[in-house]
C-alpha cells in the first residue's frame, strides 16, 4: 500500500468502523442498575442524596425540605485505550489481522462502563456512601417517628458469595453511572506525526470521562447468606418495609435480583421455578427478575 492521504483516510474510516462495529454488537447491563446522570464539570455534588422528600399536610406555613445535608460527590476519571499500528504493516497491507482487533476495541469500550458499575456494587460492602456508612451496612442512620436517630440495616451480611435485590423502578435507580464525555475515536496516523516519524508507527485510541457513584441505599439490598428462599424472603422483608426520616413508609417494591453466573441456577430456582420441594407452589415465582452478570464473577 502507498502510504497518502487517500489510503490513510480509507484506513482510519475500516479501522473506525470495525470499532463501530464492536460497539454496537456489546450488550451493555449497567443500566438496569444505575441512572445515567450527565455531567458539565469535573465534579457533580449530591447532597441531596441526604433525603428523599415526601408530601406533607399543610399546616401553617410551607417546611422547606433541606436538600444538602450530606456532603457527597462524584468526580470524572478519564480513560482510554490505544492501539499502535505498524507502518510496514500498512505498507505491506497486511492489515486483514487488525479488523477483529478493532472490533475487540469497541466492545472494551463499551463494556467498560459495566465493569465499573457492578465493580462498585460489589464493592459495596466495604465502600462508604454519602451518609458515611458502608453502601450495605447494618447501621445507616434514619431519624425515626420521634426524631430519634435509628440504624437500619439493607444487609444481612454472611460470608459466601454476594447477590443483590434491587428497587430499579423509582426515579433514581441504586447506582448512578456519571458521564462527563462519551467515547471518542481519535487518529494519530499522519506522516509527520511523531508517532509515525519516531517510531514508524500510526496510533488510534478512543477516550472519555465518566465514574460511577452510589445512589439511595434503601434501594439496594446485598446479602452473603445463601441465596435461597428464606433470605431472599428477608431480603425482600428489608426492602419493602423501608422508611425515611420521621418513620414514612417509602413504598419500596424490589424487582431485580442481581447474580453472578455462579448463582444463576439458585436464582432460577427461586424466582423461575413453579413447584418446590417436591410438589409446593413456589410462592416468590415471578416476583423479581433474574439478572445474571458476567462482571460479578
Amino acid at each position: 500500500m502507498i502510504i497518502n492521504s487517500a489510503n490513510l483516510n480509507a484506513l482510519r474510516i475500516g479501522f473506525k468502523t470495525s470499532f463501530q462495529r464492536g460497539l454496537e454488537q456489546a450488550v451493555s447491563q449497567y443500566l438496569r442498575v444505575a441512572t445515567e446522570v450527565p455531567s458539565t464539570t469535573k465534579e457533580e455534588r449530591y447532597g441531596w442524596l441526604g433525603k428523599i422528600p415526601g408530601m406533607r399536610e399543610w399546616i401553617g406555613d410551607r417546611v422547606v425540605q433541606n436538600l444538602m445535608e450530606y456532603d457527597y460527590s462524584i468526580k470524572n476519571k478519564p480513560f482510554e485505550l490505544t492501539i499502535g499500528v505498524d507502518r510496514d504493516d500498512v505498507e505491506d497491507d497486511t492489515l486483514g489481522t487488525y479488523a477483529p482487533l478493532f472490533e475487540e476495541m469497541g466492545l472494551s469500550t463499551r463494556a467498560h462502563p459495566d465493569l465499573l458499575t457492578f465493580a462498585l456494587l460489589k464493592a459495596g460492602f466495604a465502600t462508604a456512601c454519602y451518609d458515611g456508612q458502608f453502601y450495605f451496612d447494618t447501621d445507616h442512620p434514619v431519624l425515626d417517628e420521634n426524631g430519634a436517630v435509628q440504624s437500619v440495616a439493607n444487609t444481612d451480611g454472611g460470608a459466601g458469595t454476594p447477590w443483590y435485590l434491587l428497587c430499579t423502578k423509582r426515579a433514581l435507580k441504586p447506582l448512578i453511572f456519571q458521564r462527563r464525555k462519551a467515547p471518542q475515536f481519535v487518529a494519530k496516523d499522519r506522516p509527520e506525526d511523531d508517532n509515525v516519524f519516531d517510531k514508524k508507527e500510526f496510533r488510534y485510541g478512543v477516550d472519555a470521562r465518566y465514574n460511577v457513584g452510589f445512589g439511595f441505599w434503601q434501594f439496594a439490598w446485598g446479602s452473603k447468606q445463601t441465596l435461597d428462599a428464606a433470605h431472599y424472603e428477608t431480603a425482600r422483608a428489608g426492602l419493602t418495609g423501608m422508611k425515611g426520616d420521621h418513620g414514612r413508609p417509602l413504598g419500596l417494591m424490589p424487582d431485580l435480583l442481581v447474580v453472578p453466573p455462579s448463582l444463576e441456577g439458585a436464582g432460577r430456582g427461586i424466582l423461575q421455578s413453579q413447584l418446590v420441594n417436591g410438589g409446593e407452589s413456589n410462592k416468590w415465582a415471578g416476583t423479581a427478575e433474574l439478572l445474571v452478570v458476567p462482571w460479578l464473577a
